[in-house]
This record gives C-alpha cells, structure tokens and sequence, in this order.
C-alpha cells in the first residue's frame, strides 16, 4: 500500500500510513506559467493499491492535481486507487434552488468515481441525497463522527443538552444524543443570505441546569451557531459549547462565537483547524485496511 498526500494532506497522509504502516509520499506538483499543473508520483505503484489522501475543503485547487494523480497512478500498474476525504466538498448543492444552477454533488461524484475505485469520507452533507451510492458509482465507506462526539461528551461535560440548530442538524442531533443519553432538540431556521439567519425554539422543550451544546455537521461562516447562541442567552438558558464535525469557519468567525458566550468551539479533526479535538485517524485507516483488501471492482 502507498498513501499519497494531495494538496493541504501531509498531516492526514503522514498519520494514515504511520497507523497503516504502510509507505507514505507527497505529490510533486509543478505550476507552469501558463497556470496549468504538473503532477509526478515520485514513488512506485505498479501493484499496489494506492490511497490518495486529504480533505476536499478550497476543493477546486485540489481536485485536478487528485483527478491527475490518480490516473497516473492506474496508467502505471497501480492495483486499485482511492481516496481518503474526511471532508467531501460539493455535498451542499443537491438540487437546482434557482433555474440554470448546475447541481454540483452530482457532477462532482461523475467526476471522482471515474477515476478512483473507492472513497472513504466523514459524514458527507446528506440531505436529499441519502446516501452516496446514489451519486457516486464507486465503493464508498462513510465513517461516522457521532460515537466519537458522544464519547467525548461523556467524558468532559457532565449534563449535555444537545441542540441541533436547524432541522438538517436532527440526524446528528439524534444520533449523538442517544448514544450520549442525553436530551435534544432542534431549531428553527430561517436563512435570509449567506450570512443573515434566525432562528426560534419550534418546541416548549427546557432543560433548566444542562449545559446546552449546539451540534452541525458543518461551521462555516459560523452565522447559524451565532443566531442559536444569542437565543439560547435571551431565554436564559446558559452559555452553549458549540461542536461541529467539519471546521470550515475562519478566526473571525470563532472570535464572533466566542464574544456572542460560546464557552468553547470544537471539531472533529476532518479539515485542520485550531479547534480540532475529537481524532477520525483511527477510523479512516481501519477502513482503509478494509477496501484495500477487498480488490472487487477496481477499475481497469
């Protein structure tokens, strides 16, 4: 086995195939004036199963050196060819919301399952999509964050009452709740632009003397966990720690969570960021092990 990093996933990389004790190299990327790319594998594949690693997180400068590397890696004897994405970029446009959009997961999905025979990912964004074998047409291995967050959350908070911020949440909300035991709710959004939401208590649900945990799949511009924050204060109900699986807000944004009375922001170590504090490594590599075994499927 050999994992190779794409760009912004030496430290997934490096981690995957020290757990893997397998060999580990970097892409060797070129940028020519003209602003193309320039890929090289500067390690030997021929027969073996080759696992291109980092998150998809800033996907678009990422995604053709990936497409290019693996198909170099085929071309030159490689066994099977997969990627490990903790986070997988172009979930969130599942539909045509305006006419002419292009809905990106799916064209996305077309184009990675053409050149790759599995994919291992963290809970993608699924929402009309309910699972990614209805878009990508390759073997996938979705791994699950919420055992690693309950556990977590057993150990370091000791009354949890989880909150989901908008009804998307409640699948995570849920599931995280029960294997914590603790009780849950969701809000209700309503989004008004990119960086203008509200949101309300849909139900009479309180649970005075818990600590209130905001939990999402994604903190990006960290609008929706502000909005819940502001209300959980105005009804009195405590200062929120804040959860998400994947990290894609910035500083300003955790400055803002953190002066609004979030008593802490923390994520899963999907995407590298400051607030990481809940490890997928050994989860990812275990299923690594898996699919690389399991040579069915691998594309010729």
């Amino acid at each position: 086995m050999l994992v190779l990093a794409i760009p912004g996933g030496e430290q997934l990389a490096a981690g995957l195939a020290s757990r893997l004790r397998c060999d580990y190299a970097s892409l060797q990327l070129h940028r020519f004036p003209d602003g193309e790319t320039g890929v090289r594998i500067d390690a030997p594949v021929k027969g073996r199963c080759v696992v291109l690693a980092g998150s998809l997180d800033q996907p678009d400068g990422k995604t053709l050196p990936l497409i290019f590397a693996a198909d170099a890696a085929r071309e030159l004897g490689a066994r099977q060819v997969g990627l490990v994405a903790p986070y997988l970029a172009y979930m969130r446009q599942d539909k045509r919301f305006k006419p002419g959009e292009a809905v990106t997961s799916h064209s996305y999905a077309r184009l990675l399952s053409a050149s790759l025979d599995f994919l291992v990912t963290v809970d993608p964004h699924l929402h009309r999509i309910h699972s990614l074998g209805e878009v990508y047409s390759i073997r996938t291995q979705v791994i699950p964050a919420a055992p690693l967050i309950a556990r977590w959350l057993r150990s370091h908070v000791e009354a949890p009452w989880l909150i989901g911020p908008d009804q998307e949440s409640e699948q995570w909300v849920a599931e995280v709740a029960g294997l914590a035991g603790a009780p849950w709710t969701v809000l209700a959004k309503t989004r008004r632009g990119d960086r203008d939401v509200g949101v309300r208590l849909a139900g009479r649900e309180r649970w005075p003397g818990r600590t209130p945990v905001l939990l999402d799949d994604i903190i990006s511009t960290g609008q929706t966990m502000l909005a819940a924050t502001r209300l959980l204060k105005k009804a009195g109900l405590g200062a929120p720690l804040c959860i998400g699986v994947h990290a894609l807000f910035d500083a300003e944004a955790q400055r803002q969570l953190l002066e609004a009375g979030v008593t802490r922001v923390l994520t899963c170590d999907t995407i590298t960021h400051p607030s990481n504090a809940i490890r997928m490594a050994p989860l990812l590599a275990r299923a690594v092990r898996a699919l690389c075994a399991d040579k069915k499927d691998a594309k010729q």
